[in-house]
């Protein structure tokens, strides 16, 4: 198609756009979820004459993706609720190689085993996030699939002659790397530009992808791929990016004083994950409604409102709570999380489930293993209490329950039989300080 002829199919599309109520990129847009785009009015007519393929990548750098993963992966479902076709795609090549954007030092390089392992546990988890079903059928796919067995003689005559150094280093996220006189950057790293590029090339091949989507910070990798795609196949393709979610403090997103949140159930419990939503700060709550859940605008601006109005009722952390969790754990990792909230701050202790128990133990409140069944020297090995005296007097003072029971004795023995589920006794200094002892 010549780019005349080009123009004038783009002009009647943004016209039928126009026609039918607006861009399809315009709830994105209402989400503050449009970082860049490389061809605003050519997308928008790309994606209303049909039903489109796009990918977005997830790198292997641990066993589980984190919080903040879930802009780009929650864009792929969004696209898909508009008719598109998503493809995540996990790095088993890229992740052995390692994305020096914006990093201040090289990667390490894990083992090819490792890397494949973390592959098969993230592909499990982003499978969750899209229909594989259906006329749009989302899928999964592997980059090593295919560079496997590519021998560096073909990669380096059919894609390597393709770009630039001069360019690639004008790249920000190489260019940094370039002026810090400690470091530096090395081939291998170099080379990831082109191996991210390569896959955009291969989705267009094989399942015509013409849409790359990622985070801001990725911005030079994609329009890397989508020259190359361009370049090769002589084809229209374009690439969005999503911004980096930032807290209003200026605290790094998705981190607690407990470490990372991540997505995996056995690295973060539903309860603590349900815990890190339910404390965002009024400053933020409006903004990750809308990024990291699909609760509706109109909804989204009443909960701002009372937020200004009614911020004690913390109306719109306890919704972004519920919706995050609920895509994240599914309703019964969501239903555990409220009532192990609910019985921690509303009392009802004897409703905590073994399982509830357990998220608490991993990483819910302070735990420790009973060696001495005396409530005192319990008192003393958690942080309840710094000495003997201290527990003493905490006792005497009424200070202490086990499970939801007032102790007054300070010869108290923490007894199985009296346990909950026969192993657990969570106890409880004022209103506020928990600890979880545990029988072995």
């Amino acid at each position: 198609m010549t780019g005349r002829i080009f123009a004038m199919v783009r002009a009647q599309l943004l016209t039928d756009v126009t026609a039918m109520g607006g861009s399809p990129l315009e709830e994105l847009e209402k989400r503050d979820l449009v970082a860049q785009i490389s061809d605003r009015e050519g997308l928008d007519a790309h994606l209303v004459a049909g039903s489109r393929t796009l990918y977005c990548g997830f790198d292997p750098t641990a066993d589980s993706l984190q919080a903040g993963n879930l802009v780009p992966l929650l864009a792929l479902r969004r696209f898909q609720q508009l008719g598109h076709r998503p493809i995540a795609l996990v790095g088993g090549a890229t992740g052995l190689i390692g994305d020096p954007s914006f990093k201040a030092d090289e990667r390490s390089l894990n083992d090819r085993d490792l890397v494949a392992d973390w592959v098969e546990r993230i592909r499990a988890q982003v499978s969750r996030f899209i229909d594989l079903e259906g006329n749009n059928a989302g899928l999964v796919v592997n980059n090593l699939d295919w560079t496997r067995e590519l021998d560096v003689i073909t990669f380096l005559r059919d894609i390597g002659k393709h770009f630039s150094v001069n360019a690639m280093t004008r790249k920000e996220s190489v260019r940094v790397r370039l002026e810090r006189d400690d470091s530096g950057i090395s081939y291998t790293e170099f080379s990831y530009m082109i191996l991210q590029s390569m896959d955009f090339l291969e989705l267009a091949r094989r399942y015509d992808c013409t849409l790359q989507v990622g985070g801001s910070d990725q911005w030079g990798n994609i329009t890397g791929g989508m020259d190359l795609v361009r370049r090769v196949l002589q084809q229209d393709c374009f690439a969005f990016t999503v911004p980096l979610v930032t807290q209003s403090d200026g605290t790094k997103f998705g981190k607690t004083e407990s470490g990372t949140v991540w997505l995996d159930a056995t690295k973060t419990s539903p309860y603590r994950f349900y815990q890190f939503w339910l404390n965002t700060a009024d400053a933020d709550v409006v903004n990750f409604l809308k990024v990291f859940s699909f609760v509706e605008l109109e909804e989204i601006d009443a909960l701002g409102v009372e937020v200004a109005e009614q911020p004690q009722r913390r109306a719109a952390q306890r919704r972004l709570a519920e919706a995050v969790t609920g895509l994240v754990h599914d309703s019964e990792g969501l239903a555990a999380a409220k009532r192990i909230s609910g019985a921690l701050f509303g009392g009802a202790i004897r409703s905590l489930t073994e399982s509830d128990l357990e998220q608490l133990r991993q990483d819910g409140i302070s735990c420790t293993t009973i060696t001495d069944d005396r409530l005192l020297a319990v008192l003393v090995e958690s942080p309840l209490a710094h000495s003997r005296g201290a527990a003493r007097k905490l006792v005497q003072s009424k200070g202490i329950r086990v499970n939801d029971a007032l102790i007054e004795a300070t010869d108290a023995i923490l007894e199985p039989d009296a346990a909950l589920h026969g192993r657990y006794h969570l106890i409880r200094r004022g209103k506020k300080a928990w600890h979880l002892a545990v029988h072995g």
